[in-house]
């Protein structure tokens, strides 16, 4: 029986890939336990380190779309599209059910569908019927996707639960569907460069003060000054405006309310909502939003979800075959401005330099993704998610990398900080630095390198929590030792050579290291044998 993680929730034990139907085949009889350990921490990340190429990545896709046919099975008013039907799986996982601790089995081993058991004691697992009620609980309340680029491989799942959203809205405004005038949330969510002004301007609303100071932390930037939001329902070169059900036109309404100003064109139905952010428009943003940042997001996030019917029809008719098709070299594209439904424009911050603004296209890419990716775990502070994120720190200085898990830890949100026990969650992530890995056990990182056509995937010879950079970049990497090609071949040959004058001319171009200690060494010896010491 697998042991249950007190207060975990959202936890992977293992998973077994019998066939991927993607990735060529990389994937195709994976078989991999997750944490190898019971110990309890507040937040726990499992490191995916690796060469490019040695599927990280698409392990990564593959569990966004295992938990994307799952919830196709089970809330298919949520995800209305199995991305990969063919995918043959069995996925052993913990989360929190009906309030108890729940460890879950689900499997597809063929075209019968997805199966869902919970275990009930010692290799004794009980189905869970389709029909019952209960078995909503057993899909995790989000699966969020990050990636800091145009990862594709990532991303496809998502994308395709989108699309399908945007489709779904377009037909129950259209009075297509005989429901309620409501779509129902997804299942994935996907975070990338696109919705990073969503996360941003959400947290920045209704988050108190210490969380907009920890957001903006080392930043030019001190608070959200103004923005302006822009919906359009009438789109270049479609003949008809985009339809709102009554849900999307509350929201719509709801803007107006808390705008400083609005123009309204009718003609070619498009609003202009412009904001001056001070307490009392915080205020009204938490009146009509009480559940907090979160629910704004996942408001504007809907709005901007209907971007994808601004994509021309023979554009996405092409998306919705190839996918079908399982041929990924395409993906959707972002939609121009002229053709968003929803976009953000113009959002300034005010300086910590009194009396001026920062425009947020000015700040680094590292401080965007700081700002989203600590956005996410700020929002999303719910123990029922699990996180799949490719590279969170690849944008980061090095002080933020090195930080990136105290950060995490730190981090005030409505649940209290992860360091004080308040929360607990689970997530995967790839990254090819030694700064995540040093803050992780060695039983929470594998190695993944391509053995024979086939994934291979092994843990750290060495305790990995607290080891040093060099040593994680040994075991984990094979960087031996940590500096760059060019300085290690004038290192070599350096060491080959004998002539003492050319070394010592030589030696001074290289910088403080146990190698340039070597270097030193190999010419003093020569010094001794041409002196006859």
């Amino acid at each position: 029986m697998h042991p249950l993680r007190e207060g975990r929730v959202v936890k992977l034990i293992s998973l077994r890939v019998f066939e991927a139907a993607t990735c060529g085949g990389l994937l195709d009889g994976l078989e991999l336990d997750f944490h190898a350990d019971d110990a309890e921490r507040a937040f726990s990340a499992m490191c995916l380190v690796g060469p490019n190429g040695s599927g990280k990545s698409q392990l990564l896709q593959v569990l966004a779309e295992v938990f994307q046919s799952i919830a196709a099975t089970v809330v298919s008013e949520e995800e209305r599209k199995d991305g990969n039907p063919d995918l043959r799986f069995e996925i052993i996982y913990q989360l929190q059910s009906d309030g108890a601790q729940t460890i879950v089995r689900a499997s597809r081993r063929d075209a019968r569908g997805v199966v869902l058991e919970r275990e009930i004691g010692e290799d004794e697992w009980e189905p869970s019927g389709l029909d019952d009620p209960s078995t909503r609980s057993l899909v995790p309340s989000r699966i969020v996707g990050y990636t800091s680029g145009g990862n594709e491989t990532l991303s496809l799942p998502f994308l395709l639960s989108r699309f399908h959203y945007a489709e779904a809205v377009y037909k129950e405004a259209l009075g297509k569907q005989d429901d309620e005038s409501k779509v129902e949330d997804t299942r994935l969510l996907l975070i990338d460069y696109g919705t990073h002004l969503e996360v941003l301007v959400s947290n920045l609303l209704l988050g108190d003060a210490p969380l907009r100071e920890a957001l903006l932390t080392d930043s030019p930037a001190e608070d959200l000054h103004s923005f302006r939001c822009v919906v359009q329902l009438s789109l270049p070169g479609s003949s008809r405006p985009v339809a709102l059900t009554d849900e999307l036109q509350n929201y719509l309404d709801r803007l107006r309310q808390c705008a400083t100003c609005y123009e309204h064109d009718a003609k070619r139905q498009r609003w202009v909502f412009d904001f001056f952010v001070d307490d009392a428009m915080r205020q009204a943003f938490a009146t009509l939003w009480p559940e907090g940042a979160f629910s704004l997001y996942t408001s504007v996030h809907k709005l901007a979800m209907l971007n994808d019917l601004g994509i021309s029809k023979s554009i996405r008719e092409a998306f919705k075959r190839e996918t079908k098709e399982r041929r990924f070299h395409s993906t959707l594209p972002e939609p121009p401005d002229e053709n968003k439904v929803f976009r953000f424009e113009r959002v300034l911050f005010r300086s910590r330099d009194q009396g001026k603004t920062v425009d947020y296209v000015s700040l680094s890419d590292g401080e965007h993704q700081f700002v989203q990716v600590m956005g996410i775990f700020a929002m999303l502070a719910d123990p029922n998610v699990l996180f799949l994120l490719d590279e969170p720190e690849s944008h980061f200085n090095p002080k933020w990398r090195v930080d990136f898990v105290k950060n995490l830890l730190e981090l005030p949100t409505t649940r209290g900080r992860r360091s004080e026990g308040a929360i607990h969650q689970d997530c995967l992530l790839t990254t090819h630095a030694p700064f995540v890995i040093s803050d992780t056990s060695r039983d929470s990182v594998l190695i993944f390198d391509k053995h024979e056509g086939r994934i291979r995937v092994t843990r750290p010879r060495i305790e990995t929590f607290g080891s040093t950079f060099d040593a994680i970049l040994a075991d984990c990497f094979a960087v031996q030792p940590p500096i760059s090609q060019l300085s290690r071949d004038l290192i070599e040959e350096l060491l080959a050579s004998r002539d003492v004058a050319d070394i010592e001319e030589r030696m001074g171009q290289l910088g403080s290291s146990v190698d340039r200690a070597l270097v030193a060494d190999h010419l003093r010896q020569l010094e001794r044998e041409r002196g006859g010491g």
